[in-house]
């Protein structure tokens, strides 16, 4: 595929030298979810876990989270890169090294880490690098952060099963960056449960057609 001067800027990871100098003040957001109204900027309970998951348009991965049994609230920013405090301009611009990016927070009485990872896998295409469909950019790369050593340990065998299962279906290697979390940053106020408030927003989302077993995942 032929990239234009632009694109492949956005198709690489910037430096934190070359990255922009952002802001010292948080995005300004009520914090409450347009779903449930609980709090998007509350920490997990003791029942519950976190996880920081990209994978393409926020808007679509936050609706495949908030849809599921024992999620109890999610929340879009960035992640991953060197800007602090962006915007969503500066992240589409490629020039802060942040990927689009859902906060799940989840009962794990209810659900589980590798339930998780099962939507997270099963719901876009991993093998793609800095893309996601037509969408091209640093930005829509595929990303799992996480709060615990555990919990990443947990991400990289689930990553190395679905790799075997994507190596049958004739699949490349996955991209997918698995890290502990830095920070996250929350995104502007109207990107918050985005196709809650619009509907019949755009949708990028779309999976490799290859099922996850979680089954064969590390407890």
């Amino acid at each position: 595929m032929f990239f234009t001067k632009d694109k492949m800027k956005k198709t690489t990871i910037v430096s934190s030298d070359e990255a922009l100098p952002g802001r010292q003040n948080a995005m300004p957001i009520t914090g409450i979810s347009a779903i449930n109204e609980d709090n998007l900027k509350r920490q997990p309970n003791k029942d519950e876990k976190e996880i920081i998951i990209g994978m393409g348009c926020f808007w679509g991965a936050e609706r495949k989270f908030w849809n599921m049994p024992g999620v109890t609230v999610t929340s879009v920013g960035y992640a991953g890169g060197h800007t602090p405090n962006p915007t969503y301009e500066e992240v589409c611009s490629g020039l802060t090294g942040h990927s689009e990016v859902v906060r799940v927070l989840f009962d794990t009485k209810v659900t589980s880490l590798q339930t998780i990872l099962q939507t997270f896998w099963e719901n876009h295409d991993p093998t793609q690098g800095m893309r996601q469909g037509n969408d091209i950019g640093s930005q829509y790369r595929s990303v799992i952060y996480t709060s615990t050593q555990e919990d990443l340990t947990t991400a990289n065998d689930s990553k190395l099963n679905y790799q075997a299962l994507l190596n049958k279906a004739g699949y490349g290697p996955i991209t997918t960056e698995i890290e502990a979390l830095s920070i996250y940053y929350f995104a502007e106020e109207y990107h918050q449960q985005y196709l809650y408030k619009n509907p019949n927003g755009y949708c990028g989302l779309g999976g490799t057609g290859v099922s996850c077993q979680i089954g064969l995942a590390s407890k």
